[in-house]
């Protein structure tokens, strides 16, 4: 009996644990390809968008050197622009000084005129 029971025993184990069947391993796998199919499809999509994103950082960046090249070009005008003016109101300034001196003199060659006509009138 003891022979009969080794290999019976021996049965008995190698039944119970079983094989998986081509169905079971379906459902079991069906779940993870479906969600790797999805994860695939958003991969994708975010490749694209990062793509996307990509070109538009690029564009960005050389609207920022445009930028910069035009503010660095507007800057030069702006100065130029107020080199021009302190030499505009300096010689500004320097023609109201000639003109008030020579607002001067006439106002003294009218006092002399005024004194010779007077002196002409008396005599």
């Amino acid at each position: 009996m003891k022979k009969f029971m080794l290999p019976a025993l021996a049965l008995v184990m190698l039944f119970s644990f079983g094989c998986a069947t081509q169905d079971y391993v379906k459902q079991q796998i069906d779940p993870l390809v479906d969600r790797i199919s999805k994860l695939e499809a958003r991969v994708s999509s975010l490749e694209s968008k990062v793509g996307a994103l990509e070109g538009k950082v690029g564009a960005l960046s050389s609207d920022v050197n445009t930028a910069k090249k035009d503010a660095k070009e507007a800057k030069a005008l702006a100065q130029e622009a107020m080199k021009i003016a302190k030499d505009s109101a300096d010689r500004a300034e320097a023609a109201a000084k000639r003109a008030e001196a020579a607002a001067d003199r006439a106002e003294a060659s009218f006092g002399k005129a005024k004194k010779a006509f007077e002196l002409q009138q008396k005599k």
